[in-house]
């Protein structure tokens, strides 16, 4: 179909979706003040909440920070890989942006790449003067390997294969070092409070949470602030496979989706190609088998032994992550097999003891020993390219709330994320909201009363929801069951629930973005990076140049096709 101008009104391209304007929760029975809430404690909220308190000054403002579960529970410390810059002698930010565009296959802002590109040594060296501590060689240089897409050894890595959690553990003992950040653990956020309507401009004057705790902060309550940094990580838990951690339902993004935010590129999930197989009936968190593992010399394997990838991309089994997806797919449909084989018995004991300690127990935990066996892997939702659209310095299109990491839509990952990019972004787009935000702190205002449209569906969906997505939605797509899965999870839209607690909360978030992502992959009729369309296999630049934008007024939700525009660095609601 004919595509709007660059700059002409937004072509609707899907249906209007009916879910809750807001979550039903009880009123709150607590208060506290902040003049910033900083919502998720991994790379990405702590980065923020650690660069806003020397931005803001002993007398600038109090930062809080709001974590669902424990400091170190999110998606960070499950980073294996490592953390992507141009840190190396012969490297550039340069070539690290040619590797992003391409991978990103046509969808990135190059603003936003350049700037994550530039500033990432700079943050990376700033991560180690705060205490991480990366390998080395042994003449003492930072030890960087080689992921999928990448045409340099860029990826800086910790502990072997521990990446994320040796990041985790420096920023959250820096937090320690910072007793004026205060924390509250044990906390989902609910919705944001406004001082007008959602949509219409209303602003952030709170956020209400629930906590799980004892004394005066129990239950629902409320904090009063000028500013919320959403840095909730992904949506993950919406598939029943995934290699995301339980806490990732999506709760940021539709907090900020019900608050008047944009979300965008919601079709661009990336599975992570070599995800450990456990079995038909394994649900949840699923063991991933790193990309550094090839980019160390293992490859992918068929039953037969043939090297598949060979001759399908020029890095062969170092391709992007959607190109080896896709031929991990095709193969699997070929064979009618479950799964493929990751082949590193050559590496040898030493070799994996020395360089992926964690991933060798694990693997042995659940009975493969990759010295000497094939390791069984297949593709499983990874990561979230899309998510709250943001401008160049965090910013969304509600007044006092900013996105940074994989809740947000940067621009950076465009249809499919270059490998080892997503923890640079939160290190990078962290920094640069830390830069404009104090600047920008509004007056206090108070929260108007709430005339969203209160709803919630019982957690008992959950599980119908993660397989329904999974099996229409997932790493292989098309008209008939996406049409399928949009009329079930309308059906789950109108169940209402008996009980009010956090499992009828994160299973409405979940169907609030499951809705999104469904309409978003129905609407772009291509396929592109990540988002593979069995009944469109091609590529179509001059249809579909450009962004799918998911909106809500008061629970009807809106999708959008926006034409790519040269971009001036600015959200423009």
């Amino acid at each position: 179909m004919p595509r709007p101008t660059p700059g002409a009104t937004p072509e609707v391209l899907a249906p209007v979706r009916r879910l809750p304007g807001r979550l039903t929760a009880p009123d709150p029975g607590w208060s506290v003040t902040a003049d910033v809430v900083v919502i998720g404690s991994g790379i990405a909220g702590l980065t923020a909440a650690l660069r806003l308190k020397e931005e803001l000054g002993p007398e600038g403002g109090k930062v809080l920070v709001v974590t669902k579960d424990r400091l170190a529970a999110g998606s960070t410390r499950w980073a294996q890989g490592g953390i992507a810059a141009a840190l190396g002698p012969e490297d550039t930010p340069a070539e690290h942006e040619l590797d992003t565009l391409v991978a990103g296959a046509g969808a990135c802002d190059p603003e936003a790449v350049r700037a994550l590109v530039t500033e990432g040594p700079a943050a990376v060296h700033e991560l180690i003067a705060l205490g991480a501590q990366f390998d080395r060689d042994p003449a003492g240089e930072l030890s960087l390997t080689r992921e999928g897409g990448h045409h340099r050894d860029r990826i800086a890595h910790a502990g072997g294969d521990a990446t994320g959690a040796e990041i985790q553990r420096a920023l959250i003992e820096a937090v320690g070092r910072a007793p004026e950040i205060e924390i509250i653990k044990r906390a989902l956020a609910v919705d944001l409070l406004l001082d007008g309507p959602a949509g219409e401009g209303g602003a952030v004057a709170g956020v209400t949470l629930h906590v799980m705790g004892e004394g005066q902060r129990d239950g629902v309550g409320m904090v009063r602030c000028r500013a919320v940094v959403l840095a909730s990580g992904g949506m993950g838990q919406i598939f029943s496979q995934t290699t995301n951690p339980v806490v990732s339902t999506g709760d940021g993004m539709a907090l900020a989706l019900r608050a008047g935010a944009t979300l965008r590129d919601l079709e661009f999930v990336q599975f992570h190609p070599t995800v450990m197989w456990l079995g038909a009936d394994s649900v949840g968190q699923q063991p991933l088998i790193s990309e550094a593992v090839r980019g160390e010399g293992a490859f992918l394997v068929d039953d037969a032994g043939d090297r598949f990838m060979q001759g399908q991309h020029e890095l062969a089994d170092l391709a992007p992550r959607d190109v080896v997806a896709k031929a991990i797919m095709r193969r699997m449909m070929e064979t009618d097999r479950p799964h493929m084989w990751l082949d590193a018995r050559h590496f040898g004991e030493e070799k994996w003891q020395r360089r992926f300690p964690t991933i060798l127990a694990t693997c042995r935990s659940h009975g493969v020993d990759p010295v000497t066996e094939l390791i069984p892997v297949a593709p499983a939702c990874h990561y979230a390219s899309g998510g709250v659209r943001t401008d160049l310095w965090g910013r969304t299109d509600v007044p006092g709330l900013y996105a940074t990491g994989e809740v947000a839509c940067s621009g950076v990952h465009g249809a499919n994320r270059l490998a080892s990019n997503s923890l640079l972004e939160g290190l990078v787009f962290s920094r640069r909201i830390a830069a404009v935000l104090p600047g920008e702190l509004r007056p206090w205002s108070e929260p108007v009363v709430d005339a969203r449209t209160a709803g919630l569906v019982p957690g008992a969906v959950r599980r119908g929801l993660q397989d329904a997505m999974t099996t229409r939605v997932g790493v292989l797509r098309n008209a008939e069951g996406l049409a399928g899965v949009t009329d079930y999870l309308d059906g789950l839209a109108a169940t209402p629930a008996d009980l009010v607690d956090l499992d009828a909360w994160e299973t409405t978030n979940l169907l609030t973005i499951s809705s999104a992502v469904a309409d978003a992959a129905t609407a772009r009729e291509e396929t592109r990076g990540s988002h593979w369309r069995e009944d469109f296999p091609e590529r179509d630049d001059a249809e579909w140049s450009g962004h799918l934008d998911v909106i809500m007024r008061d629970g009807e939700t809106t999708c959008a096709f926006s034409p790519a525009a040269p971009s001036d660095g600015e959200v423009h609601p």
